[in-house]
């Protein structure tokens, strides 16, 4: 069985005030394309197609370009929701023959069969799945990313069990996953500082496509990041951007390969100076990509980002960290919170009010109030 594997498509999202959706319909001609010329077997879309649950029309009309395209060629197409999808994404395409959605947590069991020359293999979806909202489809008491995580997983391997021997198999799901390195354009899943679930979750499975993480990455040779087929934050300046096309073979062996998805211009991240970074002849090969600049300055100069886009014309962001001593009271607030999560950020304000840290009841009830918080915000986002 041979397959592509992608995820976090972000069909309407910007790049800053760059508008992508023309890169994001070249990157699907390019995803039909290599279905074709590579001759797979199924396209799999591990969550986050669209970048919001309520999506601009533009995109809705990409995607469905998407799955006409895949459909003609008759290569069937395997998706879940993330995150940033609404639950019911795709709805009203389920009908269509060889386009596969899946949604809902409690039918993750269920897997989706398709076959080649050596037998069957079965798809299970895993939905993004939020703990508070999913507890009860899932039957579970405690409720956490690993716990919904090992309880959906419980569910693929009995389907499984009970399936001819030699079934192979192939999860989707759309989480975290202890090892994956993250970047600034994923929304954060964390529930009450712990977001992360261990890849020993999907033990028992030929492979495990994951999305969320926007780099490409692999964690084990059976657990994958696609990673996103567009950058959407600087902090992808370093990533290579592709899909993985997998051959699974009679015994469930994994070979993978990258395939690299074009991207419309490469990032650049520079520092330093404003007039060092307009002389600075080693930046010469920067001077067509968009560029996010820091400036280092003491004192902000005049007109730095006009000063910038005269040589650097796809300048996007510009950052002031002015060369200071730490101990400098001008130092920034953000910079002191940087790397702290909101529970150590509060834990560190009731120290810092009442010379003291919380108790262990305090955390709880701190991790309770933020768990609270994520959860409102998960049943607001799948209600717009």
């Amino acid at each position: 069985m041979r397959f592509l594997h992608t995820s976090d498509w972000h069909l309407g999202r910007s790049f800053h005030r760059v508008g992508m959706l023309g890169a994001q319909a070249d990157f699907i001609g390019h995803l039909v394309t290599t279905a074709r010329e590579r001759e797979v077997d199924a396209v799999v879309v591990s969550g986050d197609v669209y970048d919001r649950a309520v999506p601009p029309l533009a995109a809705v009309e990409l995607f469905d370009d998407a799955l006409h395209r895949l459909a003609a060629l008759g290569v069937p197409t395997v998706m879940i929701s993330g995150n940033h999808d609404s639950a019911r994404v795709g709805s009203g395409l389920m009908g269509r023959a060889g386009i596969h959605l899946r949604t809902d947590p409690s039918a993750c069991g269920t897997p989706v069969m398709l076959s080649d020359a050596h037998g069957d293999v079965a798809f299970y979806g895993l939905p993004y799945l939020e703990p508070a909202l999913v507890r009860d489809a899932l039957g579970v008491e405690r409720p956490g990313h690993e716990t919904v995580l090992a309880a959906a997983m419980d569910r693929v391997r009995a389907d499984l069990a009970a399936r001819p021997a030699g079934t192979r198999s192939v999860v989707l799901a759309h989480a975290f996953v202890t090892g994956g390195e993250p970047s600034d354009s994923e929304r954060d899943i964390a529930v009450g500082g712990v977001a992360s679930v261990p890849a020993a979750v999907f033990d028992g499975v030929d492979y495990v496509a994951l999305g969320h993480l926007h780099g490409c990455q692999t964690l084990t040779d059976r657990v994958r990041y696609s990673g996103s087929p567009l950058p959407y934050s600087f902090s992808e300046a370093g990533h290579r951007k592709s899909m993985w096309l997998v051959d699974l073979d009679a015994g469930g062996t994994v070979t993978a390969e990258r395939v690299d998805c074009p991207v419309p211009r490469p990032l650049a991240r520079v520092r330093g100076t404003l007039e060092d970074l307009l002389a600075d002849p080693a930046l010469t090969r920067h001077e067509e990509a968009w560029v996010e600049a820091t400036l280092t300055d003491p004192v902000r100069p005049a007109d730095p980002m006009a000063r910038l886009t005269e040589r650097f014309p796809h300048t996007l962001a510009l950052v002031f960290d002015p060369d200071r001593p730490p101990d400098d009271p001008d130092v920034s607030y953000a910079r002191r919170l940087a790397g702290r999560d909101d529970q150590q950020i509060a834990e560190d304000f009731v120290a810092h009010v009442r010379g003291a840290g919380p108790d262990p009841r305090e955390r709880s009830v701190l991790r309770d109030a933020f768990d609270a918080v994520r959860a409102d915000e998960a049943v607001r986002e799948v209600a717009r």
